[in-house]
């Protein structure tokens, strides 16, 4: 045990000190102010970078430069990189493919992307000086496609919290307001992203660690459907977890960013460097013509309900699509309650076991992981009395419910969950089915789904100790498998998104949440909605977000646009 302790302070010392020795020792060029050709290079879309690169009148090392001292600058501010690849991807620059889809453009990369010779540590210091042995699937497409990697970025340990803190790095602070969290688990991305210092970046997302990330920060990303993007040859807290699908998905600056991005990398067919991608090209698709088109809106989960805050992006949006001629209807859905159970219960199966494996002796977890592998480790008869407690005694059946099935599974129970959830996903699939032809009768039928991303905007660090269990607007649509965005709309208001005094909460879920919420002290933090398709419908969903963005440009509604 003692050991153990020795061998994990080493390990963090050590990287520490790797990470600021990789940032001292660049030309200082890297260090100076951002000049105005700098500047003017930032401000450009990647489709304009790659334009000029192909044209020449842009190198792809003039590019790197200019994002790796921004990189840097956001680091200090949010402390947001991991592994610092500058000096190695000056030599990838100059070998990029100036003719590809995303040539010269530099790439930030999460943690567990693997990329030769570099550690994918993940936050695990029994990982740290573990380098991988090769590119992963996606670098390979990324470095044939042009692009640079040049940075990794920071993680939770496990990654399944909304918050990035580990031993190893520390903790990334949200780029809009320090003391409060980024996002997560791809917290490192969106600080990069909201601060300027990338405009490409990879995330993955197994209950909302791209898409509330992107609600946290005030930036763009759409979450893949499994087996629509490439993630072959990565890292990661969970090998063989298939109960709820994790994906790779991007994230970006802009839309138009992330528009560009995902045609780059279907232009290389990413299904010839990644076995388990679909054969399915990037499709123009049109949005429905010659009737509205109809919204279902998830206003409540059951669980926590939208803050004020978030209620208000919502609605903001929901209003100006009926007054454009829209059809917005409140969603008539199975249960999502139903879904945060059995999605819960998939997840960690195995009781924590394979996300912990790699756990040395009292090293650092995220708290609300803390907490919840600390409930895992208790008798079943002891949670079963807790849930007991909690329907019987405080008449609490939303957080009982929840209680009642936090337990390691045994094969045949794991078999059962998957029945559940197949059954779940076939009665969603009615959700959309009348929205496919004329005539639809009743309310049945839609073409999106809209909701908020989280019931909160970014929390205070230290704030998943509870918040953990309030993913069920984004964890919900990977139980279905289903495509879902999110992009920035408002700010939190001080004065107008203040928690009213008649407010009362239904369970002890909300009420742990809603201790957190503070309109003035979040004053000034992102907010953003979900935009969700059907399973596989990527390009849907990015149409989806286009028309309102649109929309809301032509309103001049306090779009949010660029982050900062």
């Amino acid at each position: 045990m003692v050991f153990s302790y020795l061998s994990h302070r080493r390990a963090c010392r050590d990287k520490q000190q790797e990470r600021a020795e990789r940032i001292a020792s660049l030309p200082s060029i890297y260090h100076e102010s951002l000049t105005s050709r700098d500047k003017e290079i930032l401000s450009q879309s990647v489709s304009s970078l790659v334009a000029a690169v192909q044209t020449s009148s842009l190198s792809p090392s003039d590019i790197l430069v200019a994002y790796s001292k921004k990189a840097l600058q956001a680091h200090a501010q949010t402390n947001c990189l991991t592994e610092v690849m500058i000096a190695s991807a000056e030599n990838w620059a100059i070998t990029a493919n100036r003719s590809g889809p995303l040539a010269g453009v530099p790439v930030s990369l999460k943690d567990l992307v693997s990329v030769k010779g570099w550690d994918s540590s993940m936050g695990y210091s029994a990982l740290v000086g573990k380098p991988m042995a090769a590119d992963g699937a996606l670098v390979r497409l990324l470095r044939d496609a042009g692009a640079v990697p040049y940075v990794k970025t920071n993680v939770p340990m496990t990654m399944l919290s909304l918050e990035s803190t580990n031993d190893v790095f520390g903790s990334t602070e949200n780029p809009h307001k320090k003391g409060y969290s980024a996002g997560g688990s791809s917290s490192g991305e969106v600080a990069l992203l909201a601060l300027g210092a990338a405009r490409l970046g990879v995330g993955t997302d197994v209950a909302g660690s791209v898409r509330a990330p992107a609600h946290y920060s005030g930036v763009y990303s759409i979450k893949a459907s499994m087996y629509r993007f490439l993630k072959q040859g990565s890292a990661s807290s969970m090998p063989g977890q298939e109960g709820i699908p994790a994906t790779h998905s991007p994230m970006t600056r802009t839309l138009e960013d992330l528009e560009t991005f995902w045609r780059a990398v279907f232009q290389m067919k990413p299904w010839n460097y990644d076995y388990s991608v679909l054969r399915i090209p990037w499709r123009d698709v049109k949005l429905p013509e010659g009737r509205p088109i109809r919204w279902g809106v998830l206003w409540d989960d059951g669980v926590v309900a939208p803050s004020p805050a978030c209620a208000r992006a919502l609605k903001m949006v929901t209003t100006l699509l009926e007054k454009n001629g829209h059809e917005v209807v409140s969603l008539k859905c199975p249960s999502p309650y139903e879904g945060l159970q059995i999605a819960s219960q998939l997840l960690l199966a195995d009781g924590g076991k394979t996300a912990s494996k790699n756990h040395h002796t009292f090293e650092s977890n995220d708290a609300g992981m803390a907490s919840a592998f600390r409930g895992l480790r208790l008798p079943y008869f002891v949670m079963k009395l807790y849930a007991w407690y909690y329907r019987y005694i405080r008449r609490d059946c939303i957080y009982a419910g929840l209680i009642d099935g936090f337990y390691e599974k045994t094969v045949p129970e794991f078999y059962a969950l998957i029945a559940r959830r197949e059954d779940y996903r076939s009665r969603w699939f009615k959700v959309w089915r009348e929205a496919e032809v004329e005539g639809r009768q009743g309310d049945q039928g839609v073409d999106f789904i809209l909701t908020v991303p989280n019931g909160l905007p970014a929390v205070p660090h230290g704030g998943m100790r509870h918040g953990w269990k309030a993913c069920g607007y984004t964890f919900l649509f990977n139980l279905l498998d289903y495509s879902a965005g999110v992009m920035p709309i408002t700010h939190v208001d001080g004065t107008t998104d203040a928690l009213p005094h008649t407010f009362r909460p239904r369970n002890a879920i909300e009420r742990a949440n809603y201790r957190m919420y503070d309109a003035k002290a979040m004053d000034g933090l992102p907010v953003g909605v979900q935009i969700v398709g059907r399973r596989l419908e990527e390009e849907h969903v990015l149409e989806g977000m286009k028309l309102i963005e649109r929309l809301m440009r032509e309103a001049g509604a306090g779009y949010v646009g660029l982050s900062l």
